[in-house]
């Protein structure tokens, strides 16, 4: 099993976005907000190294947010997955890789906004140890 902590307040990717125009085509694109980028950045630094993950895992995220808002939990996993891949953890964040989000949930601390992150084998995987 891997554990960690990124302690940074979470950021949904889809919920920071920004739209541009090619200069080209003048056709709008949609591309991630400066701030999700600088989130994505330092997420990155709290993510382990080591071995490389390319198995079947479960992903299990609390995410604790610093206000009650409402937030959409597909969109969070979305942005770890992604950061999970960029810190080279994780191979790929593709269905044969992360096969679920099993116990994953928004949970709410004011004071300390966070992602605790435990990744495991999937159910059945037991050819290979995280």
């Amino acid at each position: 099993m891997i554990c960690f902590t990124i302690p940074l307040a979470p950021i949904s990717k889809k919920n920071s976005q920004q739209i541009f125009v090619n200069r080209q085509t003048g056709k709008p694109f949609i591309m991630p907000s400066k701030k999700y980028k600088q989130y994505e950045a330092a997420a990155v630094w709290y993510i382990p190294r080591g071995k490389r993950i390319d198995f079947a895992v479960n992903v299990k995220a609390l995410f604790y947010m610093e206000t009650r808002r409402r937030v959409d939990l597909t969109n969070l996993l979305e942005a770890l997955d992604d950061a999970l891949v960029k810190a080279g953890l994780l191979a790929d964040d593709c269905c044969t890789v992360i096969q679920s989000h099993d116990g994953s949930r928004v949970l709410y601390d004011k004071q300390n906004p966070r992602t605790e992150v435990y990744i495991t084998p999937a159910a059945g995987n037991t050819d290979n140890t995280v």
